[in-house]
């Protein structure tokens, strides 16, 4: 399977670009900086580029079949801008699977269901504006026609893959409250061989 992974320089991003190596996949990595990728490996194709130019995201959409994107807000507009050219690309090019790491905070809440937790009590954070990213990329899959699951991990220590967990379907499982990038990781790529979990968010923690 040829796998576009966009991100691939962050924690999450890092660990799905070497499972998907060690699994024989072809990889693809759209970067600013590829001297951040310390990986070599036949099957790792590196594009230098900007995942908000729209050339460079068709570019690196050449013979993929599916996109993982584990992009940061990094408290910018990044991630709901290039989202927008990522499902053009997506639906121009006819791929269809595409899974995302989102955050805890666009799960519904628990306390108050018809709310998301971001903007109830459940929410820890001062500042909401990584999960308004996170949510205007939902809105903005949950109105495409692709095959999308957001995976929606709660606090996130670096910590040792433990390799179980609880998943659920639009909520933070009940009493969760971290989930390590390594499990983040696993789970995330496993999704590209699943179909449990199409067009849902998917609440992870231990």
């Amino acid at each position: 399977m040829s796998i576009l992974i966009l991100g691939a320089t962050g924690r999450v991003g890092g660990q799905i670009v070497t499972h998907a190596l060690h699994d024989s996949h072809h990889v693809t990595v759209l970067v600013r900086t590829p001297e951040k990728i310390q990986i070599v490996n036949e099957n790792l194709t590196i594009i230098q580029g900007n995942v908000l130019n729209k050339d460079d995201i068709i570019r690196a959409m050449h013979g993929i079949d599916v996109i993982i994107s584990a992009l940061n807000t990094d408290g910018t507009t990044t991630l709901s801008e290039s989202m927008s050219y990522i499902i053009e690309a997506m639906e121009n090019k006819g791929i269809k699977r595409i899974i995302t790491v989102g955050t805890a905070g666009i799960l519904q809440s628990r306390v108050t269901p018809n709310v998301l937790r971001y903007q109830s009590i459940e929410s820890k954070r001062k500042s909401v504006s990584a999960a308004e990213e996170h949510y205007k990329v939902y809105d903005m899959l949950k109105q495409s026609n692709l095959e999308w699951t957001i995976v929606c991990p709660t606090y996130l220590p670096d910590g040792e893959r433990v390799g179980k967990y609880r998943i659920e379907h639009n909520f933070l499982p009940e009493g969760g409250n971290k989930i390590s990038v390594s499990d983040t990781a696993e789970f995330t790529f496993s999704q590209i061989k699943s179909s449990d979990n199409l067009k849902v968010r998917v609440g992870i923690a231990y």
